[in-house]
């Protein structure tokens, strides 16, 4: 098999500049370095190509620390500890034919690190912070992967297109070794390690998590409190002054300076908080001499890093690989000024080899890390894969009558912001002509419309026989929370709802299900909103809860029906009244089985 790669880099220096966006052929060379003692030689080798103009993509796992210094501890590597392909030209990015393969891919996923040893992890990680062994630990685990039937032949790069969706911008990254044995990289990495140009440098550690709100004051709020948190800030300047450190091992004396300290990015499931460290380097620094003072990222090791790596090695149960090294482009740089050498931090990376596949997910855990925050990290920062992993369609459910679909305009209002959020395709002129030739064929009666969107943006339309509401129904509680009641597959409606069918009534007689999240709070049904009367108010649980913010809630809210008020739990003894209320069925009164 010929390697071959896609490279989707942001540039660091300025967000609104064009992408880095290519795609490369058959190399005309290949370096590998499969000793330690082969790194730095292959480094060279990448430099000296670049110098004469030519373009090399490829990676170091992290096992390569050991060649840059032996103090660093890791496992024993599963793969080459540096590859890159040399190529004479960079090539257009093949838009047709790579995004064309999307609704192909399809991965089921399961944790290796499950609660108990997560917990028992973070206890001894803690236990070496207390006693002054260290400030900060990088703990990660692998989900593992199996692909869903016979995995097509592009389906790695199906995934890859899926996963750009799911985790766009950044510094993304395809490479196919070739190789079966060496596999593919699939890099969405959000961060960047460091741009080498000119005789600067670059790095923008990323070191701060947040979960996204649910509602644009919720999400604001989110970042604020980000922004303003000691232990993440605290989290993030440990690692600042490790790279500060870091750099001025290749710097200029006093040219080290961090000109942006705890900015947060928006990303779809998480915000992150980077910082930049900016410094001059001496001349005669090579690229081996970069990756011999940086790598590995101290914001994928913790601090100090000698004692970070060593806890690491003895807490994960084996090597990384190419999930926290690096993965990047050498290129030529401007007239004059040598190379440029742009590198992600591949976090957000999925490794596939045959029928197998891995994901690494992490979090740096510090002295105040509680573990159930950081377990919520890990499930917000796996979101990403998840999303992509299994195709859905965004989903809408609107009732007709007569010829007239009610509630259209809210209908497709939401629509649309799911679209946004997923990144799927949207136009508003087709998605209405799709409805109205369903109205055209169904002018009488009741009807459950079931209006869908793929992500290439294609919309199609069903009808079903829609009989009239119940007068009054039982709803009964879950017995157990909604753990993902904070995932973006409950603030947006979609076919992927499994985490909801598992709620599904089985008693006879029961309409639907109350669900409550992992804090006590009530949040909604299966199907719908959920209303409960409590001191004479009729109350609806705030979206910061975690709910889909149905049509029918957000119309009795409006109209003043309904106010927004939590409710626990603990507190459903004191309830007076219950509805259902949706877009669909209306407001339908409800007693608790």
């Amino acid at each position: 098999m010929t390697p071959n790669s896609r490279i989707d880099f942001a540039d660091p220096h300025d967000s609104a500049a064009p992408r880095l966006r290519h795609a490369f052929g058959t190399p005309r060379a290949v370096l590998v370095a499969h000793e330690l003692a082969e790194v730095r030689p292959v480094l060279d080798a990448v430099q000296a190509a670049a110098l004469q103009g030519r373009w090399c993509v490829g990676y170091l796992r992290y096992e390569a620390a050991t060649a840059f210094d032996a103090a660093l501890a890791v496992h024993a590597p599963d793969g080459p500890l540096a590859w890159f392909a040399v190529h004479d030209q960079a090539l257009p990015w093949p838009e047709d034919r790579f995004a064309g393969t999307g609704a192909t891919a399809q991965v089921q996923w399961h944790e290796s690190c499950l609660r108990p040893a997560f917990d028992a992890a973070m206890d001894q990680i803690q236990r070496a912070i207390a006693g002054g062994e260290l400030y900060q630990v990088n703990f990660t685990a692998l989900l593992e992967g199996a692909w869903q039937g016979e995995p097509t032949e592009n389906a790695a790069q199906a995934l890859f297109a899926a996963l750009q969706r799911a985790q766009p911008g950044g510094y993304a990254a395809f490479i196919d070794t070739g190789h079966t044995g060496d596999g593919q990289l699939l890099s969405v990495s959000p961060e960047l390690f460091f741009d080498w140009r000119g005789g600067h440098i670059l790095a923008r550690p990323m070191k701060g998590t947040a979960a996204r709100g649910a509602t644009p004051q919720d999400d604001a709020d989110q970042a604020q409190a980000l922004r303003a948190s000691p232990k993440e800030r605290a989290e993030n300047v440990m690692i600042v002054d490790l790279l500060r450190n870091d750099i001025s091992r290749i710097a200029e004396p006093f040219s080290v300076r961090v000109p942006r300290l705890f900015h947060t990015e928006a990303l779809p499931s998480v915000w992150q908080m980077t910082s930049d460290v900016l410094a001059r380097t001496r001349a005669g620094t090579t690229l081996a001499d970069v990756f011999g003072a940086l790598f590995p990222c101290g914001s994928v090791t913790g601090a100090p890093k000698v004692g970070a790596m060593q806890m690491i090695r003895t807490l994960e149960a084996g090597p990384r690989g190419v999930y926290c090294g690096a993965i990047g482009v050498v290129r030529p740089g401007e007239p004059g000024q040598g190379i440029r050498a742009t590198f992600n931090v591949p976090i957000r990376t999925v490794t596939v080899r045959g029928r197998t596949l891995r994901c690494g997910i992490g979090s740096g855990i510090t002295s105040d890390a509680v573990p159930p925050a950081e377990w919520q990290e890990w499930r917000h920062k796996r979101a990403f894969v998840e999303r992509a992993s299994l195709p859905f369609d965004l989903l809408e459910t609107l009732a007709l009558q007569d010829g007239r679909l009610r509630h259209s305009a809210e209908h497709l209002q939401r629509l649309a912001g799911a679209a946004a959020h997923f990144g799927y395709a949207w136009n508003p002129a087709k998605v209405r002509h799709c409805l109205h030739e369903l109205v055209q064929v169904h002018p009488q009666g009741l009807w459950r419309v079931r209006l869908l969107l793929n992500a290439q943006g294609q919309a199609r339309a069903q009808a079903f026989v829609m009989d009239a509401s119940p007068a009054r129904v039982r709803l009964q509680l879950a017995g157990c929370p909604l753990d993902e009641a904070h995932g973006e597959f409950v603030r947006f409606k979609t076919t992927r709802r499994a985490h909801y069918d598992a709620f599904t009534p089985i008693q006879p007689g029961v309409f639907d299900t109350v669900l409550w999240n992992t804090e006590g709070e009530i949040t909604e049904c299966t199907r719908g909103n959920v209303a409960m009367l409590i001191d004479g108010c009729w109350l609806t649980p705030p979206l910061a809860c975690g709910l889909l913010p149905g049509v029918g809630r957000a119309l009795a809210l409006r109209d003043g029906k309904l106010t927004e008020a939590v409710v626990r739990v603990d507190d459903v003894k004191r309830v007076q009244g219950w509805a259902f209320v949706n877009s669909l069925r209306g407001r339908i009164p409800a007693r608790m089985n």
